[in-house]
């Protein structure tokens, strides 16, 4: 039976994407989703992967979506955390609420995704774990101390999580991400955006799919000695 595979954030740009990648890999692919019910729907529709709504920042919710994917495909063995948000400014003009939402969403999923799902990974003794991080969590980014430490919050996580993985047959990883041809990317003023191209080495924008084949690549069954990783896509933007 095909391993059951959950990407959160998974019905557009990179999360599409990866469930594309695990869906040729021969996984069971379900996707999250938050708040864009035309897009999932429509994503549903033209690729057959079926979409949960609930929201990944809440505990309660993430343990009521689980407990229906599973009801309906099974234990889950791959994880996607990938949903993510940004809600920027600098320290001075940064809100609270702007730094709850973005440390909530980008990093308290992982906590939420990974309490909920582990269990039956270790006693399937397999799970494949992949957490997406960025770039801008690895070199910091004017503007966004919440999108950083909450990024820079996964790359520890992920290596913490290894730890505690690894004698059950489960790799927990991350991807870090540059800067992807995205709607959240072009959504930068375009005199922004030449500067940041200006600064990638390979001379463009990544594609979803460039972060997507990392993802297929970290979740395979036979990527068991890869673990506590972190996967720099980035075009050469920061080599860390």
């Amino acid at each position: 039976m095909a391993r059951v595979a959950l990407v959160t954030g998974g019905t557009r740009g990179i999360g599409a994407a990866i469930c594309l990648a695990l869906k040729a890999q021969g996984r069971t692919v379900v996707a999250n989703y938050a708040s864009n019910d035309e897009a999932a729907a429509a994503f549903q529709k033209e690729h057959g992967i079926p979409v949960y709504k609930f929201n990944v920042a809440s505990f309660e919710d993430c343990e009521a979506g689980i407990a229906k994917i599973v009801a309906e495909h099974g234990v889950i063995e791959v994880l996607v955390n990938n949903a993510g948000i940004t809600r920027d400014g600098t320290l001075v003009k940064m809100r609270r609420d702007m730094w709850d939402a973005v440390i909530d969403t980008n990093l308290g999923s992982c906590y939420n995704m990974c309490k909920l799902t582990f269990e039956g990974m270790r006693e399937r003794k397999f799970g494949r774990v992949v957490n997406v991080g960025s770039v801008n969590g690895q070199a910091g980014q004017y503007g966004q101390v919440n999108y950083a430490a909450a990024k820079s919050g996964i790359h520890g996580f992920t290596k913490a999580l290894a730890q505690e993985g690894a004698r059950y047959g489960i790799t927990v990883n991350a991807i870090a991400p540059g800067y992807v041809d995205t709607e959240m990317v072009r959504a930068v003023p375009g005199e922004v955006l030449r500067k940041i191209v200006a600064k990638i080495p390979v001379g463009r924008l990544g594609h979803a799919e460039d972060i997507a084949r990392g993802v297929a690549f970290l979740t395979a069954d036979d990527a068991d000695f890869m673990t506590g990783s972190t996967l720099s896509i980035n075009g050469g933007m920061h080599m860390y």
